[in-house]
């Protein structure tokens, strides 16, 4: 019989400290020298993450800075370099933009009901008051104004929304709605995914055609140059610290106010009649700042804290003015299945087609 060869018995129990202290040092180790890739930063969230400290790149400075864009910019630069405070419940807005009544409160009723403490709700109702079902909307409506389609009136409105759902440090997290949006995910997963990303989900892109790059207007200029200028869809999803750089921005909101704007005199679903150009506007062009000022203003400012897409499901594929509407007939379990699934997000421009 072959004799077994004696090894000498390992003290499991301090082995197995070693390792868990070898880990610890690690993870402490990544906390206070978080990494500087976008990539890392769905595992140790940190200062580091998001294009880490704020600086526009050199190729971006075309023009030496006015005393108005260094001041604006010094302020966007200490918002985004300051740590985030971390509240003990932190809460995502709902922020609904909305002529009057909402027609799918009850199914919004449903999708917040058992989460208390975890949402906020905001209704700006331009036209007329709402009239609300659900506990969960009771009382939530802030002032409003009247909203025009196209107009400045649709942005000010968000930072209407903005303004007031900030004023709960537990909202970290805030999403711009309609009255036609509907939820086509649980709360859990739409409230950890928004909480546990480091960027906002806001689009911007580039469209060279005519409803893109075409309503850029020259009097933007020094600020807001023809390259920065995007696009993007009015819907976004954005963390606090964006949110409170957009009301602190004064110079750039301005400047999409007073030159980004309608030319026609009247307007109706589909057409308009332009008789006389407004103040400021150059040749036969209309401009939308719902669909621009966000997109351009985060493209020059904080281009690696943006997602550049949207978490609200928008088909533009008609190439309309309007995106493409549900009715009853059209909405199925496969289509809500397929929406919920999507994994990615097409840009479509205006671009002449070869």
């Amino acid at each position: 019989m072959v004799g077994s060869r004696s090894r000498p018995q390992l003290r499991r129990p301090t082995w197995i400290i070693v390792l868990l202290s070898i880990v610890c040092v690690f993870l402490i180790a990544a906390y206070v020298y978080p990494p500087r890739s976008p990539s890392s930063c769905s595992l140790f969230y940190g200062r580091g993450c998001g294009g880490g400290t704020f600086d526009l790149p050199p190729a971006a400075r075309s023009h030496e800075l006015s005393d108005a864009e260094r001041e604006s910019r010094v302020v966007i630069k200490e918002i985004l370099n300051y740590y985030p405070v971390q509240t003990k419940k932190p809460k995502v807005a709902f922020m609904f933009l909305t002529p009057g009544s909402l027609p799918f409160e009850k199914l919004w009723h449903m999708f917040f009901q058992g989460h208390e403490g975890k949402f906020s709700i905001y209704i700006h109702a331009s036209k007329e008051k709402p009239i609300h079902f659900s506990p969960y909307f009771i009382g939530r409506d802030i002032h409003s104004e009247p909203v025009s389609w196209g107009k400045i009136s649709m942005v000010e409105a968000e930072r209407r929304l903005l303004a007031n759902a900030l004023l709960d440090p537990d909202n970290q997290h805030f999403v711009l709605l309609s009255e036609s949006c509907i939820p086509v995910r649980r709360f859990e997963f739409v409230y950890n995914y928004l909480l546990l990303t480091n960027v906002s989900f806001i689009d911007s892109y580039v469209d060279t055609g005519p409803h893109g790059n075409g309503r850029y207007i020259e009097h933007m200029l020094p600020e807001v140059e023809k390259k920065d200028f995007r696009k993007g869809s009015q819907w976004f999803s954005m963390k606090r610290q964006h949110a409170i750089i957009i009301m602190a921005d004064s110079l750039y909101f301005t400047k999409f106010k007073h030159h980004c704007r309608v030319l026609c005199s009247s307007l109706t679903k589909f057409f308009c009649s332009c008789f006389k150009l407004q103040p400021n506007m150059e040749g036969n062009r209309n401009c939308y700042a719902d669909e621009h000022y966000l997109p351009t203003f985060f493209n020059m400012l904080d281009p690696g804290g943006i997602a550049n897409w949207s978490v609200t499901y928008v088909d533009w594929s008609e190439g309309k003015w309007h995106p493409r509407s549900y009715r009853a007939r059209d909405i199925t379990y496969q289509v809500m299945k397929n929406i919920a699934y999507i994994d990615e997000s097409p840009h479509f421009t205006s671009d002449a087609k070869v």
